[in-house]
């Protein structure tokens, strides 16, 4: 069957162009005009659909929890696109050298910039992959309780047994050749996700409310259980009901990453503007941290929003040091004094460390947007599908008909024969 589909493993010389131009943008797994928001390529994880190695660091200082994801994990920062265009120069006079470098489409690309616990495409998120995904988030929490059991916090790691058996009834589900068998084991599995998600928007509302620095780690678990939910439905090919699941995952995603955000914004969002974090974060960063809650901003409103909060924490740094939460630092992280005293906002020592983890707060910050616009692009995959009249095994089975994949190239690209407005609901 013919498809309105071009699929390839490199990136199209006018989508490049039209990236470097400002024409089109990357949001989560797609590219996008800028004006119109139609859709012109989709983004895929080409390598293999087992899970990728997924590293996670713990800062055994700060307590703060750093996601280090593999390949074609992939967001576009101010920082690559400045880089990007130094590297090409003369791009309009050849830009048939676009198309034919894996180092230029990884330069727009800005691979393995931003973290996340989702791949590009939503094919390429089964159940293995989302095993993995719990597997290393329940670790990372169970090295996070080490340290919060020194400021009598516990954590409650019990359900993620029972999240990963409902992944493995899922996944064996699919494997049953008897239709009746299949939709029957599937529909348990259905029934235990949606727990999941009961489950974890109930942990993720407490840890929000005590502003504590394990809240995306709910958060991204949450995620996964809307995502495996929609996965049982799209593999029983009820596309329809795989986006209304979809579309209702990510309000209830959204909203709440958006109060973490506000949270790790801290009172005082100026702070990260601080001259001892030059060449770590800049206006251009904190800017697209605000155009997810607000597209219309740019970096003239960004200022003027700031401009008063600049001299606000210039004049009284210990009025902002004194309401930071404990998602960025808790007091009784920091070990006392020498005379014994427990530290406090006007110790040195407490600002010293506060400042010292605002880059890694960032990073957080960008890593949950990241997350989310990722989640909410997988919307967009399954409304082609219908669009286009395939099957979700169809979709799954798309790739370049006489390409050789080229060393290196980690992604795929689905372009359709036109744009298409297909918009994510939020």
């Amino acid at each position: 069957m013919s498809l309105p589909v071009t699929v390839t493993f490199m990136l199209a010389d006018w989508i490049a162009k039209g990236l470097k131009d400002g024409t089109f943008e990357r949001v989560g797994g797609v590219i996008r005009e800028v004006a119109s928001k139609k859709i012109v390529t989709w983004l895929r994880d080409n390598r293999s659909l087992a899970p990728q190695a997924m590293s996670f660091a713990t800062n055994p200082v700060t307590g703060v929890l750093n996601l280090i994801v593999s390949g074609a994990n992939t967001a576009i920062s101010t920082k690559g696109f400045a880089d990007v265009n130094r590297r090409l120069g003369g791009i309009e006079q050849d830009l048939g050298v676009i198309g034919q470098s894996l180092q230029v489409t990884q330069g727009f690309l800005q691979v393995t910039t931003a973290a996340s616990v989702l791949n590009l495409g939503v094919s390429v998120m089964g159940f293995a992959v989302i095993s993995q995904r719990i597997n290393e988030i329940e670790n990372q929490l169970k090295e996070a309780a080490k340290l919060l059991n020194k400021i009598n916090r516990k954590i409650d790691l019990s359900f993620y047994a029972n999240f990963r058996a409902a992944i493995e009834l899922a996944n064996n589900a699919f494997t049953m050749t008897k239709i009746e068998n299949r939709r029957s084991s599937a529909l348990q599995a259905i029934n235990r996700f949606l727990e999941a998600q009961h489950i974890y928007t109930e942990y993720t509302d407490i840890e929000i409310e005590q502003k504590s620095q394990i809240a995306d780690k709910y958060l991204l678990t949450l995620s996964l259980a809307y995502l495996a939910e929609a996965r049982c439905y799209l593999e029983l090919e009820e596309h329809e009901t795989a986006l209304r699941r979809f579309q209702e995952g990510a309000k209830v995603i959204r909203s709440r990453i958006h109060k973490y955000v506000d949270i790790l914004l801290t009172s005082n969002p100026a702070a990260y503007l601080d001259p001892q974090l030059k060449g770590q974060i800049d206006l251009r960063r904190l800017t697209k941290i605000y155009q997810w809650i607000d597209p219309a901003l740019d970096e003239n409103a960004m200022f003027e929003l700031q401009r008063k909060n600049l001299f606000k924490i210039a004049k009284d740094p210990q009025k902002w040091l004194s309401s930071l939460p404990s998602a960025i630092i808790d007091r009784s992280e920091i070990q006392w004094g020498i005379f014994g005293g427990n530290p406090t906002p006007l110790t040195g020592r407490f600002e010293k460390e506060a400042y010292k983890r605002l880059p890694q707060v960032f990073e957080v910050m960008e890593s949950m947007i990241e997350t989310n616009r990722r989640f909410e692009s997988y919307q967009t995959e399954v409304q082609a599908i219908s669009q286009l009249g395939i099957s979700f095994h169809d979709w799954l089975k798309l790739a370049p008909s006489t390409e050789i994949k080229p060393d290196g190239a980690e992604l795929m690209y689905i372009i359709p024969s036109k744009p298409l407005d297909l918009q994510p609901s939020m």
